[in-house]
């Protein structure tokens, strides 16, 4: 438990620390887009200063310098108007743009949402004004902090998924260790206890109470072989399940309380063949109806209905207990959880493991209504695929 404990820890700070890294990406990138944008606009102010110098200076003056600093603007997109935003001239638009007016006035009419303009005063008393956007290499760093978040979320899923299929993976081992081990710890005293009935019945074969004890230790034989099996994938073979049901139910019923009543609406002699593991099958039938009766109480009414719909065998299976809570329908099927006093909440979560894994069928809360009764409902193939 310490390990599964410790990849829990491993998990929540790897979760914690990928959110740390995007967080703080994405603020450093803000602050870097904030800066390069004060950057840029300056530029521009500068571009536009040069611009109306050149506009008002004589043809005497030297404008080498001036001329340099419009010519040294190779990112930013800019548009140069008149007070009534008539095109007077562009720079960086891009190739697509460059001398079709129809492109250019479609350009500005983006860009003019994109900055506020900047104003150029002439000495005649008129306007300029250039409009700009973000350079390519601004508009790349403004999305470069959600691409890079959108990064470590895939990160922090694919590490979530690889430690939750691991710590998984050390359960299962842990199971079908603990499984193994029982089976082993089982099979002498079972033999034994064979051994002891049969020199009992052949002394005695009158007491009716021995029949019953023979049965028992079958199915203490029938348990061993069951968990001997855990982590081995299991033979299916073509069974009939009518058959299987009503054999769990006869041994059930000697060793519930007589208040419980067990309803099977279908003849014993129906048959619907199905590909099963016959001491597995029954090993679930039997987990969900013991399930049904502990939430009966030990009295009320347990209905099993079987149908078959061509491709598939269903299932139900009703009880008039205390009922579930929407929130629990999924949770009882988890491994150590229940409702009792005492037990270790591993019946559904054995049936679950045994329909869906080895049998590629289903197994869910169909219905359940508190103080009413739950139905479990089992769906499996008619066939192996």
């Amino acid at each position: 438990m310490n390990i599964f404990r410790n990849r829990s820890n491993w998990q929540i700070f790897l979760f914690f620390f990928a959110i740390l890294i995007g967080v703080g990406s994405l603020i450093y990138t803000q602050f870097l887009v904030r800066s390069l944008k004060a950057e840029e606009r300056k530029k521009v102010e500068m571009w536009a200063e040069a611009t109306r110098l050149i506009n008002s200076a004589d043809s005497t003056q030297n404008l080498d310098f001036l001329a340099s600093i419009i010519e040294n603007n190779n990112t930013v997109p800019v548009i140069l108007t008149d007070g009534h935003d008539n095109i007077i001239g562009t720079r960086n638009l891009g190739q697509d743009s460059s001398g079709d007016p129809g492109r250019i006035s479609i350009r500005l009419d983006k860009i003019k949402g994109a900055n506020e303009p900047i104003i150029i005063e002439l000495e005649n008393g008129t306007t300029n004004r250039i409009y700009y956007k973000d350079s390519i290499i601004l508009s790349q760093l403004i999305y470069y902090p959600y691409i890079q978040l959108g990064f470590i979320i895939l990160f922090i899923l694919a590490s979530y998924l690889a430690l939750s299929s691991s710590r998984k993976a050390e359960q299962n081992r842990v199971w079908v260790g603990m499984s193994k081990e029982t089976a082993h710890q089982l099979g002498t005293p079972t033999t034994s206890m064979t051994g002891w009935i049969e020199l009992l019945q052949n002394s005695y074969p009158d007491i009716p109470v021995l029949k019953e004890l023979a049965l028992d230790v079958k199915r203490l034989e029938k348990v061993t072989e069951r968990f001997s099996g855990i982590g081995s994938k299991p033979s299916l073979t073509q069974e009939n399940i009518i058959s299987l049901i009503q054999n769990s139910v006869n041994y059930l019923k000697t060793r519930s309380s007589s208040k419980v009543l067990f309803v099977l609406p279908f003849s014993p002699d129906d048959v619907i063949n199905i590909p099963v593991n016959p001491a597995l099958f029954e090993w679930v039938i039997e987990n969900v109806c013991k399930n049904a009766i502990d939430a009966m109480e030990g009295d009320g009414s347990l209905t099993i209905r079987v149908e078959n719909d061509g491709k598939h065998a269903i299932i139900d299976v009703y009880d008039t207990g205390k009922g579930l809570p929407k929130s629990a329908w999924k949770k009882i099927f988890n491994p150590g959880y229940t409702t009792k006093k005492r037990g270790w909440g591993l019946g559904l979560s054995l049936a679950k493991r045994i329909i869906e894994e080895y049998h590629h069928g289903r197994i869910f809360v169909k219905s359940s209504e508190i103080g009413k009764g739950t139905c479990i409902r089992i769906i499996m193939k008619n066939s192996i695929d």
